[in-house]
């Protein structure tokens, strides 16, 4: 069997138009609009471009579907741009590319999205060739924003765990990232996904929704309810690691048993100018590591100083450099206190 090697990446494609407002405006008030950009948005292309952006030497590929038009163009060009595969990236005329306004206020980088689904609504389990990759990790992203991959399955639970299923048995590595969604379908759609899951990554409000837990109470993080999420996570079949990460940093807990956290940077507030993409941002650094089969310690260390450069720029990913730059940032600004 030939040796699998580099990142296959799925799911949701999304041109993010961001714009950086002067406050959150009450119901019927007005914001003022600073200044605004168009950047990619999505796990796929995140994850991709930051794995690029990184340094990563091996083969990065894309999966999913957009739009016969002028923004389904440009993610194709900025994907090529950073030499990404497109080459199972669909064009449909049914619907629109998707997009996303993404509204992050100045001050404090905290960011509210309006989505439309658009052309992400028509990937299904049967859209991607999965025989046709040999790379080495099927990275797919978001459940909860993939309407028919969300759909029941009577065989599998849903139609995302089918599509899982089916690269676990081609001998991908599987990996998982979820939308902070605030609804009830956490347990629905994300939980028949987990036998056939090797890596899971989920922030502290989305970890604490599939089994309906507070990990935040009081405005800190619940050590004993975030580890417990997480044996709960393995226990209902995660095959190697449970990551759920946070502002304060990010808890892995393994199969055999392994609990490590790696506090985040001590970022000064005036270098964060958004936190949209630090999650995409965290999973590539993660991944790169995980890929390249470096101890767990280093995979955490990285996804944490990929986020931390993330936060610089309101964009997913224009704030993201070479690993040695963002790695840098962890010797020049520190790390926070461990909560565990």
């Amino acid at each position: 069997m030939k040796e699998r090697k580099g990142i296959l990446a799925a799911g949701n494609w999304i041109v993010d138009h961001l714009k950086v407002i002067d406050a959150w405006p009450s119901q019927d008030t007005l914001a003022n609009i600073g200044t605004e950009y168009r950047g990619t948005g999505g796990a796929p292309c995140n994850v991709l471009i930051d794995l690029a952006k990184l340094g990563a030497g091996f083969p990065l590929a894309g999966a999913g579907i957009v739009g016969h038009d002028e923004e389904g163009d440009w993610i194709l060009q900025t994907c090529q741009k950073f030499g990404l595969n497109t080459a199972l990236i669909r064009r449909t005329d049914q619907q629109p590319t998707s997009y996303t306004d993404v509204m992050t206020v100045e001050r404090t980088g905290r960011r509210t999205f309006f989505h439309r689904r658009g052309a992400n609504t028509l990937l299904d389990a049967d859209s991607i060739r999965l025989e046709a990759s040999d790379a080495k990790i099927f990275h797919l992203g978001y459940l909860l924003l993939l309407d028919q991959l969300d759909q029941p399955c009577a065989r599998f639970g849903t139609r995302a765990a089918e599509l899982l299923a089916r690269a676990s048995e081609l001998g991908f590595i599987t990996s998982v990232d979820v939308v902070s969604e605030a609804s009830d379908r956490f347990g629905r759609v994300v939980l028949p996904t987990l036998p056939f899951l090797d890596i899971i990554f989920l922030n502290e409000f989305e970890a604490a929704r599939v089994f309906s837990l507070e990990i935040r109470k009081g405005g800190k993080i619940d050590a004993p309810t975030l580890l417990k999420t997480a044996e709960t996570l393995l226990a209902a079949g995660v095959r190697r690691w449970v990551i759920i990460h946070f502002p304060e940093g990010v808890l892995a807990a393994s199969r055999n048993g392994r609990q490590l956290f790696q506090p985040s940077l001590l970022m000064p507030p005036n270098q964060i100018a958004g936190a949209a993409g630090a999650g995409d941002a965290f999973a590539a650094g993660f991944l790169l590591g995980y890929h390249n089969e470096l101890p767990m310690e280093n995979c955490l260390v990285f996804g944490v100083c990929a986020a931390a450069a993330s936060l610089r720029h309101p964009s997913t990913t224009e704030g993201v450099e070479g690993l040695d730059a963002c790695l840098a940032l962890g010797h020049e600004f520190g790390y926070r206190e461990s909560i565990l």
